[in-house]
């Protein structure tokens, strides 16, 4: 038996898949890519492990700040970035959200 189910897209109002296609065009922009940063905390630990560096929360905080606040040229070949839970509430050394770093 086969079933055949709206596309969500009859759900959306015509300005939120307007945004919606432009957010996922934006994503996939020629020469683009996403970073993927959302190493888990065990991940983190096994590289850290390899330089003699402690897995604790401040040394990932101080990672993630040196990874998104090198050099800004950096950001003209990223469309996206994935994120681990943890970095949505860590902040840089100012104060600074570290979500900030990336717009």
């Amino acid at each position: 038996m086969s079933h055949t189910f709206p596309r969500f897209t009859e759900y959306l109002p015509e300005g939120k898949l307007k945004e919606l296609r432009d957010i996922a065009n934006a994503l996939v922009a020629p020469g683009k890519g996403l970073l993927a940063a959302d190493e888990s905390v065990p991940t983190l630990g096994k590289r850290f492990k390899a330089i003699n560096v402690e897995n604790s929360e401040e040394n990932r905080r101080i990672y993630r700040q040196l990874l998104f606040s090198t050099d800004p040229s950096l950001a003209k070949n990223i469309s996206g970035v994935i994120l681990h839970h943890e970095t949505l509430y860590q902040k840089a050394d100012d104060g600074t959200p570290l979500v900030r770093l990336l717009q």
